[in-house]
């Protein structure tokens, strides 16, 4: 049995490091994206948009109330894209994949 030196370690300091050890801290911080998606988005689309899933591959899956809102935000993906990719969490965001669905 080894003995600890020192005080116990804060539980948040722990469960980052064993994140971090893992490797999950950076997936974690892509699935945040869904979280703020609203913030990032802005009132208007995310009154008509709902972000559900990344993938490990990049992908961000979003749900669209209509199909005219769907084309319209296909042809914003672009800057959509560059907007996600600014924030810590969007960066590994590489394509959007628009579904129509009930938000």
């Amino acid at each position: 049995m080894t003995s600890r030196k020192g005080p116990p370690e804060p539980l948040g300091k722990a469960l980052a490091g064993f994140l971090e050890r893992a490797g999950l801290t950076a997936r974690i911080e892509q699935a945040s994206i869904v979280d703020e998606w609203p913030h990032l988005v802005g009132e208007q689309i995310a009154a008509v948009t709902a972000a559900r899933m990344v993938t490990r591959d990049g992908t961000l899956f979003v749900d669209v109330a209509t199909n005219a809102w769907m084309q319209e935000l296909s042809l914003m993906e672009p800057q959509l894209l560059k907007a996600l990719r600014q924030r810590p969490a969007g960066a590994g965001v590489q394509r959007i994949r628009w579904r129509l669905a009930r938000v």
